[in-house]
């Protein structure tokens, strides 16, 4: 996604976007991700590898890749968005890198996760907005 970005000449020389109607979409996309019920069932999910090995568990080589693989799709859809946002601050910043890494951990960790997620949404889409009517 990066080259294919960079290639279209998207991507600032810290590998953001370098344009900020991109960004600030990117920004609402991923607030109103966190709204989703996609995102709150991969949350889920994703939040206790060890139940969903509990309910999901198959036997034998083949079984375990099956299993592995359905937990990091969980994985996957509960955080993609987060991960976009990364275009936003630069892939190459290691301050938001650590950032959205601290998000996700406690995300995942703290019992009221789930509401962060929804207040982190409501922050992003007001972020997005706003730059979006900075813009115009």
């Amino acid at each position: 996604m990066q080259w294919g970005l960079n290639e279209l000449g998207l991507l600032s020389k810290t590998m953001g976007f370098g344009y900020a109607i991109l960004a600030s979409t990117v920004l609402i996309a991923a607030g109103v991700y966190q709204w989703t019920l996609l995102k709150n069932t991969c949350l889920r999910h994703c939040r206790s590898p060890t139940e969903f090995l509990v309910h999901h568990w198959r036997t034998g080589t083949l079984g375990a890749v099956r299993t592995g693989v359905r937990q990091g799709l969980f994985c996957l859809g509960c955080c993609w968005m987060l991960m976009a946002f990364l275009f936003v601050g630069g892939l190459m910043s290691l301050a938001w890198v650590a950032t959205i890494a601290l998000f996700v951990l406690l995300e995942k960790t703290l019992p009221l996760g789930d509401w962060m997620s929804r207040l982190t949404g409501v922050f992003l889409v007001v972020w997005g907005v706003a730059g979006l009517v900075g813009i115009i």
